[in-house]
Parts: C-alpha cells; sequence; structure tokens
C-alpha cells in the first residue's frame, strides 16, 4: 500500500512541477523557402505557441526563396507570442536574399562561425525585369563578397549568381518597374530591421546592392545579436535578454531547457511533392491526355478517371507556384494545334505551329528564375517528343478506328442476303432467314418460299426486302 501511495505522489509531481523543464522547439529551414517550408514552419510556430513553449529556434540554411512563402512566415514571427530566434547555421550555411529577410524579422538573430547573409536583391528570369515574387541567391561554393566595396557601371545586372547580383545596377538602366520592386523591398526589410533595433541602413544596401555580410562582420555592423557555434550558445546567450513580442518589451527567462527537434510530417512531405514544377507539369501533361484519350475513345473510363484526378492535382500546385499564364496559354494553345492537326490528311502547319507553342508555353510556365522553381529542360524535351508521338500516331489512329464501318448491331443486316421462309401471311409479309435468325420482313407481292432476297432497310423489328 505505501508503495502505491509513493508511485501515486510521483505521479502528481511530474505533472505538477516541471522536472523536464521548459521546451525549445527546434525547427529546421534548409534549402528553397516555397509554400511547403512555409506552410509547415507558420504550423509549427502556431503549435509551440499553443504547448506554451518557451522559445523557438529556427535553424537556417537557405540560398533564397519565394516571396509570399517568405512573407508568411514572417507574419507568423511578427505576431508569435513566443520569442523566436533564427539561427544560421551550422557553419558553412547561409541565409541569402530571403533568409535575410527572416532573419531581421526574427525576435533573436544569430549566425555560427562561417556562415553569411545578404544578396537579397529581386531578381527575375533572365536578368530581365525584376517580378515580386522571387528572392534568390544562387552562388553555392563561394562565400559572398563583403559589402565594402562600392559597385561599379560596367558590372551586370542582378542575376540569378549571387556574386554577379551583389553588383549594383546603375540607376538610369533600371526601369520604373524595377524601382518600384527594389523600392518595395528595401523599404520591407528597413522596417523589419527598425523592429529589432538592427541596422536599418546596411539592410536597405543587402537589397539595392546586393551587399552580404559574414558572421562577424554582421555582428561588428549591428545586423545580428550575437554569435553562436550550435543551438546550446543560442539558448545560453538568449537566456535574460530582452526581446520586444508584438510591441511589448518582454525577457526571455530559459531554464532547464528542453530541446524538441520538430520532425516534417507527411503534410510537408506531400507539398513539396505537389509543389515541385516538374511535378506539376507532369500532373497537368497527364491530365490533359488522359482526359482527351478519354473523349476520343470512350469506354471503361479509367483514362478519364486518372486524367482528371492528375488535373486536380496539378491546379492544386501550380495556383501555389508563381505561373506563367502567358506561357500556360501557348501550353494549351499547343495541345490544342496538335489535336486540330491529327484531324488532318497531313503533317502541316497547326503540328509544327503546336509544336512550337508546346515548348515556348513549357519553357515560360515557371514565372521565376529561382532555383528548384524551374522545369527541367530533358523533361520538356521528353514531353514534346511524347506528345508529338502521342498526337500525331495514337490520336490519328483512334479517328481512323472511327471512320472505320459499323461491324456490330442491326446495321449490318443491311446489304446481307436473306431467304424467304414463311409466306403464309398477307401479301407483302413474310418471314426471313438471315444469319440465322428468323425475321419478319415487307417486300414484293410475289415472293415464294426459298426464294434469296436482299435486305435493303431495318425498321424496328421488320426488315425491307427485295429481289
Amino acid at each position: 500500500m505505501n508503495i502505491f501511495i509513493r508511485l501515486l505522489l510521483f505521479i502528481i509531481a511530474l505533472h505538477t512541477f516541471p522536472v523536464f523543464g521548459q521546451q525549445v522547439w527546434v525547427i529546421n529551414i534548409k534549402g528553397g523557402i516555397g509554400p511547403a517550408v512555409s506552410d509547415y514552419v507558420t504550423r509549427e510556430i502556431t503549435e509551440a505557441q499553443k504547448n506554451n513553449a518557451a522559445m523557438i529556434i529556427l535553424e537556417m540554411d537557405t540560398p533564397g526563396g519565394l516571396d509570399t512563402s517568405m512573407r508568411q512566415i514572417i507574419q507568423a514571427i511578427t505576431v508569435s507570442t513566443v520569442p523566436v530566434a533564427t539561427w544560421v547555421g551550422p557553419s558553412g550555411a547561409r541565409a541569402a536574399s530571403a533568409g535575410t529577410y527572416i532573419l531581421f524579422a526574427s525576435h533573436i538573430a544569430t549566425m555560427a562561425p562561417g556562415t553569411n547573409l545578404g544578396a537579397a536583391t529581386p531578381v527575375s528570369l533572365g536578368g530581365g525585369k525584376p517580378k515580386s515574387n522571387p528572392f534568390s541567391s544562387e552562388k553555392e561554393d563561394k562565400p559572398q563578397p563583403s559589402s565594402e566595396s562600392p559597385p561599379s557601371p560596367k558590372d551586370k545586372a542582378p542575376s540569378d549568381i549571387a556574386e554577379e547580383a551583389a553588383k549594383a545596377v546603375p540607376a538610369s538602366n533600371k526601369t520604373s518597374m524595377e524601382k518600384k520592386v527594389i523600392n518595395d523591398a528595401a523599404a520591407y526589410i528597413q522596417s523589419l530591421a527598425k523592429l529589432h533595433g538592427r541596422n536599418a541602413q546596411w539592410a536597405e544596401k543587402a537589397v539595392r546592392q546586393a551587399a552580404s555580410l559574414d558572421a562577424e562582420q554582421a555582428l561588428k555592423q549591428n545586423v545580428i545579436d550575437f554569435i553562436a557555434n550550435d543551438i546550446n550558445q543560442v539558448v545560453k546567450q538568449s537566456n535574460n535578454t530582452m526581446v520586444k513580442l508584438n510591441g511589448v518589451e518582454t525577457p526571455v527567462e530559459l531554464n532547464n531547457v528542453t530541446f524538441v527537434e520538430r520532425e516534417q510530417d507527411w503534410r510537408f512531405k506531400l507539398l513539396s511533392v505537389l509543389t515541385n514544377p516538374n511535378v506539376a507539369y507532369i500532373l497537368m501533361l497527364l491530365g490533359m491526355y488522359g482526359l482527351l484519350l478519354e473523349f476520343y475513345s470512350p469506354g471503361v473510363g479509367l483514362a478519364g478517371v486518372l486524367g482528371g484526378i492528375c488535373l486536380v492535382l496539378a491546379m492544386y500546385s501550380l495556383q501555389m507556384l508563381p505561373i506563367s499564364y502567358a506561357g500556360l496559354a501557348l501550353l494549351v494553345l499547343g495541345i490544342m494545334l496538335m489535336v486540330a492537326e491529327a484531324f488532318s490528311p497531313s503533317f502541316g502547319v497547326l503540328g509544327l505551329g503546336g509544336i512550337v507553342a508546346f515548348v515556348v508555353g513549357s519553357i515560360m510556365l515557371m514565372d521565376t528564375d529561382l532555383p528548384g522553381y524551374q522545369i527541367a529542360a530533358p523533361l520538356i524535351a521528353g514531353f514534346t517528343i511524347v506528345s508529338v508521338v502521342f498526337f500525331f500516331v495514337i490520336v490519328t489512329l483512334l479517328l481512323k478506328s472511327r471512320r472505320r464501318p459499323v461491324t456490330t448491331g442491326v446495321q449490318i443486316l443491311i446489304g446481307t442476303q436473306a431467304e424467304v421462309v414463311d409466306c403464309s401471311k398477307a401479301d407483302g409479309q413474310y418471314r426471313v432467314l438471315v444469319n440465322g435468325e428468323v425475321w419478319q420482313a415487307k417486300g414484293p407481292q410475289s415472293l415464294k418460299q426459298g426464294d434469296k432476297v436482299t435486305v435493303t432497310n431495318v425498321q424496328g423489328l421488320w426488315l425491307e426486302i427485295e429481289v
């Protein structure tokens, strides 16, 4: 009995006193920041607040990401009631482009030695006009150059390579749209920097000149709060500091901390697959081909069902991706032209135009140059060949099969030979044997049993015959 009471008291103590300490949730952000990452991070931040976590650590290593996804994460951070610390680590990691914005938005900004941030200039496909959605940095193997060196007027316009993006574009060479996009991005990152008292002047330089800093320079220029080798040091140096939560100065008190490593769930993995542009592209084409095949050759319905499912999944994927509607229209037009070519007797203008529109539309489909959000060229080439074969061979064969004469049904009786087996009825009405079946027939009045006749028409259950 005493053992039972002691065990009961021990269980009550476990639920009463914080034996396991305060929870610090660790959320990993690695790779490009897209819809799957933003959905995962925002859900985890919300869940951490529900579970009364003491702090959230975003362990980040990213080359950049989409603007809409980045802003969703930043919004979740800025309204969080739990302090969010972003740690760029481990050594060798980076917080380029969109990652820089997230770092500035965090309540605590910290980096590991040997890491870098910056290069936050919006870039666009082929170095043309920047779009409002892509933020990326592409140099993988070299550290980002320091922001101390002045830009040269001979340098190239911002591109997907971070070192090229780090060179300023002369103001005279910028269009009105480029200026609007850059001014908007500069104002946004400055507001994030001022939110937590960080270097807003350098933040603007990161956008306008694609400037970059390593961890030591970032600390010296008040871009980050401190340098930490690992998440244990992040917690240690964050303890007893003051952060601003929703505009209110709040102390960070971390004692007897327990780390909760959050794993990426099935929803994140599913969204990661569906929001892959290559997967969305494949699903869209399979959906179109399946529905077209079902329309041309209706039957079991398997092609139509699978095509419909693929097309719905593709539409769900594309609505989360930065697509070009002009590219999508060209792609659909190309398929329609190749379908039209299948009706023509020879290879002609419609087929060539369809192939060109299909290829150009596929290349233009993704309205961003962010790495990981482009359709692979071999995939486009492969589907172009498959599309040509599909529409000029399979569809042509299906159309030919539809033009063949009917081989089943009562219509096949027309023109066949029949034999009169009963002429005892009223004049002009007989029973005839045709293809092993006895039918009622109407014909000339002078026919006799055994006469050979030809079926000329079928009206309900009666045949019209003549000699």
